[in-house]
This record gives C-alpha cells, sequence and structure tokens, in this order.
C-alpha cells in the first residue's frame, strides 16, 4: 500500500511495503537481487540495465536502468549500498526522468518455515502528478515484479 510521506505539510512522496515467503535460504534470495545485471531476464519491466560504476569488490555500486513506466519508457541510475548485506540491499535514485525519487531496499529474514521472509519497501516520488488510480497501479506492478517475479526466479534457480 502506498503511504504518502509528508514534510511541512506537503506530500512529496509515496512509500510502499510489502512482504512475501520465498523457498529458499537468505543468501539464494540476495544473490538474486544483487545481480541486477540479470534483472532484464526475470523483470518483466526492466527493459535493460547497464552497470556504470562497480565498487572494490566487483558489486554494482551505480546502475542505469531503462524500464517500461506509465505506458512509456523510462531511465533512472541508481547507487546500491551493500553495507548490510546479505541481510539487506539498498538503494537510492541519483537520477531520472519520470522519477525525483525511486529509493527502496530489500531486506532477508530466515522464516520459520525455512525459506525467506522478505520485505520490499520502495519510496517513489513522480516528477509530474498523476491521478491516484494511475499510482496505484503502477504502485500493484512494481510491488508485484519485486516480490513475485523476484519469487518465480529464485525458486527456479534452485531447480536448475
Amino acid at each position: 500500500m502506498l503511504v504518502p510521506s509528508v514534510r511541512e505539510g506537503v506530500s512529496v512522496a509515496e512509500q510502499a511495503t510489502e512482504r512475501m515467503v520465498v523457498s529458499a535460504p537468505p543468501e539464494q534470495c540476495f544473490a538474486v537481487v544483487s545481480d541486477v545485471d540479470r534483472y532484464p531476464e526475470w523483470a518483466a519491466d526492466i527493459k535493460q540495465v547497464s552497470v556504470d560504476r562497480r565498487d572494490a569488490e566487483g558489486r554494482p555500486a551505480e546502475v542505469t536502468f531503462r524500464a517500461a513506466a506509465f505506458g512509456r519508457s523510462t531511465s533512472y541510475t541508481l547507487t546500491y549500498d551493500f553495507s548490510a548485506s546479505p541481510g539487506t540491499l539498498s538503494w537510492k535514485q541519483t537520477a531520472g526522468d519520470v522519477t525525483s525519487k525511486l529509493d527502496g531496499s530489500y531486506t532477508f529474514e530466515p522464516s520459520d518455515g525455512g525459506g525467506t521472509e522478505v520485505t520490499y519497501l520502495l519510496e517513489v516520488e513522480l516528477r509530474v502528478p498523476l491521478p491516484g488510480f494511475i499510482k496505484r497501479r503502477a504502485q500493484s506492478r512494481i510491488m508485484h515484479t519485486a516480490l513475485e517475479e523476484l519469487k518465480a526466479r529464485v525458486e527456479s534457480s534452485l531447480t536448475t
């Protein structure tokens, strides 16, 4: 669910959080999420990924994405933070044409059933105001990709 953030009485961003249990260990979930080069293989809306900079360990530090959004193509650049890995992978947007903020994180916690509870948090601020129903539809699609398609990718990688 999108929840507006408020700063001095003005809605500036919408925040969404969703959770899902994936039938795989946290390390496997983290491995799939941190392999951003392969997102176009499993994340339907991600059309192209360009790793612009890697950190000293070879992990993607700054990445530019081209994605389908709001019936058009959009581009944005994220800077990744691996400081809490492998329990959390977070990012902040540094550039974008449709969004001015696209900050978020994945958190991976072992679940009682032997899998992983994945928590996805996303804070979005658009450059152009959109009607609420369009925002909700976009939020639903982002959450679907972030969790359902991640779950399918992680669980299928265990059997191959």
